[in-house]
């Protein structure tokens, strides 16, 4: 039997029987499926197998008889939600931006989710102050105690329990959520249109509705935001592969992860910026890294900025701080357009922490820097890069936007460290400023967009005693392993991370990872930040054993030599015949 019919028997169950036990007879009595009872015991198992129904007990009457009782799908791990996602994603696979519509339809359940469990909270609250069930269901629909707006007949039960129309009937939902709810309404709005396209398309409505069942089988708002935002980032991660272009929408987690422990925001560092936000995930991270380490009440704190030139991204990024239960409040500004000459973040007090991926070797004209409202402040000062890298402008911009104690963390590609020309000059005077602290490359094939290693760059405008006239070069090339579930990548290894960091921190060498090199030494490789310049890898002397090599060879001399007497038999032989 298929997964996916598999599946909607549970959900079936689930309707029929919720969180009561049961036995095969009474599903038979219901008359729920036209199943024959050995069928429906072969389901039970398999179901069984799947951790989706547990036996409780037996019939103490009849020992044969098993009983059973559902798992909450809420209680599945997050490898049961990965597998459910992995269903979804293979029937809009073949679409055109398919994984869009899975991110679309995701987050309009965890809205829903979100709504419904703060209204079931609402009516038992009024119930207890002694109003009728019905006088409670009213007043705990009132939008006024919601954090995210949306009207009853929207939910996504709802909507999935209408027979016809089903993706229709889902975008008038998305329209009603974005008509009430501002900070969302643009967002939503030119998403939309993803969902337009599929409106009375053949065999679209059983997609859909084949994708909301799937997604029907959690309550995200039991599952939490780590488990939602896990799946969001599940999605992009699967689609990335296919969506070269837009590689940089996302930043693999672990490497996002590492930047954030280096760069250590926290309530006295609590100024951050990411000028080519994507989805948003270095300012989530941030935001969760102070979470764990310090609090909420210190997260929520945080002032976090970004700004995205891709309108449909940024639609996302905002949409992937709801979906991590990081409310849009006063303390999170999130812009759209392009930062390299309309930054519009500029304008705040000078950041403590700048973290980014941005766009590597980007074709960009100089001429356009040349026109900006900042190039006076920005590019006049180190000089401007040629058109056909943008790399060490970002730099330039984030240089900019960061205060005289603040830390700059930067993925780029490997090649801005070493090459020549005007990218050069601008280098040479970053260097001689001493502004960079550390060089950390990574291994390859870790980003959906280039196979090419990356590297980190490190600035700090206030560095210690010890580091000043200094850099650390780190090499983790060798840390990888391979990626879990995308052939052909590769993942950034914990023993890596851990091992960077403890260098970083500690400021020191290791054989073959790390070196502490000065400014002056730097200058004369013609400021070539190159790691393999400064970093090299321990090659493993080989023990060689002499006498076994000796005996090796004369055994197999003596092989050679009965081979060639046997060839010189065969020739005589050969001859005589003759």
């Amino acid at each position: 039997m298929p997964q996916r019919k598999l599946d909607l028997i549970y959900l079936k169950l689930q309707e029929s029987f919720g969180e009561k036990e049961f036995t095969i007879e009474d599903i038979l009595k219901r008359n729920i499926f036209n199943y024959n009872r050995d069928t429906l015991i072969t389901i039970i198992n398999r179901l069984e197998k799947e951790g989706k129904i547990v036996q409780v007990g037996k019939d103490e009457n009849d020992e044969r008889i098993r009983i059973y009782k559902l798992r909450r799908l809420n209680e599945l791990n997050q490898s049961g939600l990965t597998s459910s996602l992995k269903q979804a994603a293979d029937l809009v696979r073949d679409m055109s931006e398919g994984y869009k519509i899975l991110l679309i339809i995701l987050i309009y359940k965890a809205i829903s989710d979100i709504w419904l469990k703060e209204y079931e909270e609402l009516k038992e609250k009024f119930i207890s102050k002694g109003l009728s069930e019905k006088e409670a269901e009213e007043e705990a629909r009132n939008q006024d105690y919601h954090k995210i707006k949306i009207d009853y007949e929207f939910l996504f039960k709802n909507v999935l329990n209408k027979s016809e129309k089903i993706t229709e009937n889902i975008r008038n939902a998305l329209k009603n959520i974005a008509d009430k709810n501002k900070e969302l309404s643009d967002s939503i709005n030119r998403l939309l249109r993803f969902i337009d396209d599929l409106i009375g398309k053949e065999g679209s409505d059983l997609r859909i509705r084949n994708v909301m069942e799937i997604f029907n089988r959690f309550d995200f708002s039991e599952l939490g935001f780590d488990a939602l935002g896990n799946a969001y980032e599940w999605l992009i991660e699967q689609f990335m592969p296919a969506q070269k272009k837009a590689g940089e929408l996302f930043t693999p987690r672990e490497v996002i992860r590492l930047l954030v422990e280096i760069t250590e925001p926290s309530k006295e560092r609590k100024k951050i910026l990411d000028p080519a936000a994507g989805s948003g995930g270095m300012l989530i991270e941030a935001y969760k890294y102070v979470k764990d380490k310090y609090g909420e009440d210190v997260a929520k704190e945080l002032i976090l900025e970004g700004q995205e030139i891709n309108s449909d991204t940024y639609a996302i990024l905002k949409l992937n701080f709801i979906i991590h239960g990081i409310d849009l409040g006063k303390n999170i500004k999130l812009y759209e357009g392009d930062s390299l000459t309309n930054p519009l973040f500029i304008d705040d007090k000078p950041f403590d922490i700048v973290i980014f991926n941005p766009p590597w070797n980007m074709d960009y004209p100089s001429d356009n820097l040349k026109k900006s409202k900042i190039a006076k402040n920005v590019y006049d000062i180190f000089g401007y890069p040629p058109n056909n890298s943008a790399d060490w402008a970002w730099i330039e911009l984030s240089l900019y936007a960061v205060n005289d104690n603040g830390k700059v963390g930067i993925i780029i590609d490997n090649g801005a460290l070493f090459r020549g020309g005007k990218e050069k000059i601008i280098r040479a005077k970053i260097l001689e400023k001493d502004l960079i602290e550390c060089v950390i490359l990574l291994p390859d094939e870790l980003f959906y967009n280039t196979g090419a290693p990356g590297v980190i760059i490190i600035f700090n405008k206030n560095k210690s005693l010890e580091r000043k006239r200094n850099i650390l070069f780190i090499d983790a090339s060798k840390y990888y392993e391979d990626h879990p579930y995308i052939r052909k990548m590769n993942k950034l290894s914990e023993e890596g991370i851990k091992k960077i960091l403890e260098v970083y921190k500690e400021w020191k060498e290791i054989s073959g990872f790390s070196k502490i090199v000065s400014i002056e030494e730097v200058i004369k490789n013609d400021y070539s930040l190159n790691v393999n310049l400064y970093v090299s890898q321990i090659v493993e002397e080989e023990n060689i054993d002499i006498k076994a090599i000796k005996e090796e060879l004369y055994s197999i001399q003596k092989e050679i030599s009965n081979i060639d007497a046997k060839i010189i038999g065969w020739i005589e032989d050969i001859t005589n015949i003759i």
